[in-house]
This record gives C-alpha cells, structure tokens and sequence, in this order.
C-alpha cells in the first residue's frame, strides 16, 4: 500500500463536496431565474417581461458564475 493512497477511497474531500453542492445551486438558480415569461394568450406578446434584466443579463451571469465554482470545487486542494 502507498503512503499517498486517500483511505477513505473518495476522490475529493468534505470541503470540495461543499463548495460544489454550492456551485450546483447557484446553476440551478440561475436557470430559475431564466424560466418563465411566457404569454396565457398566444396572440399577445410581452417584450418587457420576456427581455427583462433577470432573463437577459443576470441569470446567464449566474449560471456562468456557477460554472465557476464548480470548476473550482473541482482543482481545490484541500490539503494546502
């Protein structure tokens, strides 16, 4: 057996998990945040609430900012 095998047989540690169940729920959100907008009538178009601010501009950065997290989580050493 070598002296650098991991005993507990998991790839990461506790730490990695928790920072990528984190990034996990801030994709998540995001893709929250971007559903919705549609229309009861089909004839009826809403430009406001489907371009919003929400749709357009914060939950792709969030989704984006979750990848990154993720990517982190993923290179984190946590014996350093």
């Amino acid at each position: 057996m070598k002296a650098n095998e991991n005993k507990n047989g998991f790839l990461f540690e506790g730490v990695n998990y928790k920072i990528l169940l984190i990034g996990l729920a801030v994709i998540s959100l995001g893709f929250i945040l971007m559903s919705g907008g549609g229309s009861e009538d089909l004839n009826v178009f809403k430009e406001v609430e489907l371009f919003s601010f929400r749709r357009i501009r914060l939950a792709p950065t969030m989704v984006l900012f979750g990848f990154g997290i993720t990517i982190y989580s993923i290179f984190k050493n946590p014996k350093k």
